[in-house]
């Protein structure tokens, strides 16, 4: 393990740790109105997951399930790219903890990978009115002791990983909030003073297959280039045979 200097909790940020739950995101929605600032809701037990497009997400005991709950400022879109800003924490926190030996990368839109296979992933979920984002639930999860079996997972989908599966390293839920709850406040605050410019440039010195050739599926449609990497609202870019694309929404396929 790493011999970091210890995490220090953002302030202003509170912490609800709760022993078993349905959704730590539907928890953190239930509890937005009575909320007086943001707040992480991480749950020992999370018993009805959701990752994207309303997929199962697996929650072994050991693993993380946390979210945090906000009011963002901006419009849909700078909420929409709170994403990067997910990923970035979860990875500087893994760092943070086990070492900058850790063969982490980050998957398009919202994925964090493991020597190659997934470790973790981010659902980003919203309420609000008039096109305006009133709460925004960011939830993570991240397979520390454990990962699901490949026949869970969609055909096609990289191999589910654990941290402890393929490192041997032991990372409790707990250690691994303190670390996340304090990247997100660092990078987040990046946002506020520079914009969203050095979040994208940070998650692309990060990004898996930076360059390569990978494929896109909207729906039953598939678009194969190289993988530029992403632009100022968080886009995908993809150079095709028929120039170059920007995706907004996408399942990527690694190639090869």
């Amino acid at each position: 393990m790493n011999n970091a200097a210890p995490v220090v909790w953002p302030e202003g940020v509170a912490r609800h740790v709760l022993d078993r739950v349905d959704s730590t995101n539907a928890e953190a929605m239930r509890l937005a109105p009575s909320l007086a600032g943001p707040a992480w809701i991480m749950a020992r037990r999370q018993e009805a997951g959701r990752g994207r497009r309303g997929r199962a997400w697996t929650d072994p005991p050991g693993n993380l399930a946390a979210s945090l709950v906000m009011r963002p400022t901006g419009g849909p879109a700078d909420a929409a790219r709170l994403s990067f800003v997910a990923a970035l924490a979860v990875y500087d926190a893994l760092r943070m903890l086990c070492g900058p030996s850790l063969n982490l990368a980050l998957k398009w839109p919202n994925d964090v990978l493991l020597n190659g296979g997934k470790l973790s992933g981010i659902l980003l979920e919203s309420a609000g009115a008039g096109g305006q984002v009133a709460t925004l639930v960011i939830g993570i999860g991240v397979n520390l002791a454990a990962a699901p079996d490949l026949s869970e997972v969609e055909e096609g989908a990289l191999r589910p990983v654990s941290l402890a599966g393929e490192t041997g390293l032991q990372v409790s839920p707990d250690d691994l909030l303190d670390a996340l709850a304090a990247s997100f406040d660092g990078w987040q605050r990046q946002v506020a003073a520079y914009g969203f410019g050095p979040i994208r440039n940070a998650w692309m010195a990060r990004a898996a297959r930076l360059g390569e050739t990978i494929t896109a599926r909207t729906g039953k449609t598939l678009m194969q280039g190289r993988f530029e990497g992403i632009d100022d609202s968080g886009a995908l870019l993809l150079v095709t045979a028929q120039g170059r694309q920007a995706i907004s929404a996408a399942d990527i396929h690694f190639d090869g």
